[in-house]
């Protein structure tokens, strides 16, 4: 079991790469984005503990959720992730010359949760500031036993404080965001120090982005991996890159389809993380 335990250590990929709306501008009051999403990712390939690419049984996670942001003033704005149906399963393994098998497993639950609050610093100027704090809440099924090793939580409270940077390119229907992230985590779990970027072009009512995101561990836990498996190993990193395609109607609703892409990583699945979504802008 230990095997099958180890070589999950890391779906978090899939959850981690969820479309965030807003940059470094909020809603005004009463405004707001709401977004339905699936995310899926298949992988019979792991990034180990050194950044190796390995062999592993296939590993399958779908995550249904919904995420939004509303405008509580001008300044302000409240924010929701709930993956309100996660299904993860591992394929059964048979060896032909001794005849063993590794049995599969699969979990279908609730997730972890994600709330905020939203606070625009500058909002009228040419570079856009806004600074957020969310709490992941351990709603997930983060149980390990004899016979299930899948997980839809990691069992630990965390706060991610976020400063995000935005500014509309003069002249162009561009924009560009930075990003910039420190995840203090409880339960023995190594903290996080997160950055990224996006960039974005609206034409019509198309628009195209690229996000770049990366999660570092600090190392400065003691939680146990050797029995943690998927979605929440501690110690997890990755660089990310997705694209994404966003298309807007006049009444307020969209559609949205994304890749994400892990250039290097460790503890995660090496595979791309495919997502589907349909919004409405308030």
């Amino acid at each position: 079991m230990n095997q099958k335990k180890h070589i999950l250590a890391s779906i978090l990929l899939s959850i981690s790469l969820q479309t965030i709306a807003g940059g470094g501008w909020v809603y005004q009051k009463n405004k707001g984005f709401l977004k339905l999403g699936q995310n899926m990712i298949r992988s019979q390939y792991f990034f180990d503990s050194g950044g190796n690419i390995t062999d592993i049984p296939t590993v399958s996670l779908y995550t249904t959720s919904f995420y939004g942001e509303y405008g509580l003033s001008d300044r302000f704005n409240a924010i929701l992730y709930v993956p309100f149906f996660v299904r993860s399963t591992l394929n059964r393994v048979e060896f032909n010359q001794s005849g063993s098998t590794i049995p599969g497993d699969e979990i279908n639950s609730f997730g972890d949760t994600n709330i905020g609050l939203k606070y625009g610093m500058f909002q009228n100027q040419p570079v856009h500031l806004s600074a957020s704090l969310i709490l992941g809440l351990p709603f997930g099924s983060s149980e390990i036993s004899s016979d299930r090793i899948l997980q839809t939580g990691d069992g630990e409270f965390n706060q991610l404080l976020k400063l995000e940077a935005s500014h509309s390119i003069s002249g162009t229907p561009a924009y560009i965001t930075g990003i910039l992230g420190f995840n203090n985590r409880t339960q023995g779990f190594s903290d996080e120090f997160h950055y990224g970027g996006e960039i974005g072009v609206s034409l019509n009512q198309f628009t195209t982005l690229l996000k770049v995101y990366s999660v570092n561990s600090l190392y400065n836990g003691d939680a146990d991996t050797s029995n943690a498996n998927g979605v929440f190993a501690n110690n997890t990193e990755y660089m990310s890159f997705t694209p994404e395609l966003i298309y807007s109607m006049d009444n307020g609703f969209g559609f949205a389809a994304s890749a994400g892409f892990a250039s290097s990583g460790k503890r995660i699945l090496a595979a791309p993380n495919f997502g589907i979504g349909v919004f409405l802008l308030l």
